[in-house]
């Protein structure tokens, strides 16, 4: 079956090219929908794995997916990931390009792999949960910005957040190691991307069955200037030199980033925090992170 959110960035122009193309790739659809509510989509989703879909493409961004994967951990379906939204992290990991016919392609070529999927207290999530200055960018991500920006809307969207940064105190318990600092943004990946391209590990896999944190501490705190108009400086000084490195990966190595990898890890902040994950609010802090190692099947590139 294929099923595409319309209210993705570039969903209702998509649908008609994803059905020709896999069609013409010889792809059989039993039913299509184009669908532009939440709710509806998961009623779909629910119904068809009730009815015995074994193959569901999905149209649509990060939090689409996102939010179906819920429905489909523990059955024997095959996801086929057609990427229409601004930041399309999952498809980025996986190597699938953004370009529609190329991705049904990779679906009608037929190779699937298993990948591994975030736990946040249960809640699935594929690409990264965050804490700090990337949950107040998703919160003004806007379907409207979205729409107007483009891929601009997360810069545009980080430039407007700037002013209000705070500091806050992170107590990690990963594995067998625990940790305390004071951060502007944490980042806790299952995926290698995050933020529309942002790297969260230049190691990181989809199935290496880890979980990939970095933390952006903050220089305010270390020198006891946090709340002062030089200490709000600093801080965001810090975060427009690590941000120059996100897309390469190179901001593992610099001396502001705290980074660590865990099969599980549990979360506690003061003051307390809201967690965005994929896009999509999902609680505050404390918070339990885990992975489901190889729990999604997906159509993917066949290795080279």
């Amino acid at each position: 079956m294929l099923v595409v959110n319309t209210r993705s960035r570039s969903g209702r122009e998509a649908f008609d090219t994803a059905r020709a193309t896999l069609a013409a790739r010889g792809v059989p659809l039993a039913e299509c929908y184009a669908l532009s509510r939440s709710e509806r989509l998961q009623h779909v989703l629910e119904r068809m794995t009730e009815l015995g879909a074994r193959r569901i493409l999905l149209g649509g961004g990060d939090g689409t997916l996102s939010c179906a994967v819920a429905r489909l951990l523990g059955r024997d379906v095959t996801l086929g990931v057609l990427p229409l939204g601004t930041g399309n992290d999952f498809a980025r990991s996986l190597g699938i390009p953004p370009d529609v016919e190329a991705a049904c392609g990779i679906i009608a070529d037929g190779y699937t792999a298993r990948v591994d999927v975030g736990l946040a207290n249960g809640r699935p999530f594929l690409n990264a949960a965050s804490l700090g200055l990337a949950t107040a960018i998703a919160k003004r991500l806007t379907k409207r910005l979205k729409q107007r920006a483009g891929k601009l809307a997360y810069p545009v969207a980080a430039a407007a957040e700037m002013k209000d940064l705070q500091p806050f105190h992170v107590r990690l318990k990963a594995d067998d190691q625990e940790l305390e600092l004071d951060a502007l943004q944490l980042v806790v990946g299952n995926g290698r991307y995050h933020g529309a391209g942002n790297v969260v590990s230049p190691d990181a896999q989809l199935d290496d069955r880890r979980l990939h944190v970095y933390a952006i501490t903050a220089p305010s705190a270390a020198t006891g200037s946090e709340g002062t108009g030089l200490g709000h400086l600093r801080d965001v000084a810090t975060l427009a030199r690590v941000a120059l490195s996100l897309r390469s990966g190179e901001h593992v190595e610099h001396p502001a980033v705290t980074t660590l990898r865990a099969a599980r890890l549990f979360v506690e902040t003061d003051p307390v925090q809201e967690v965005n994950a994929d896009g999509e609010l999902i609680g505050r802090t404390p918070m339990r992170f885990e992975v489901a190692p190889a729990a999604l099947r997906v159509y993917a590139p066949a290795p080279s």
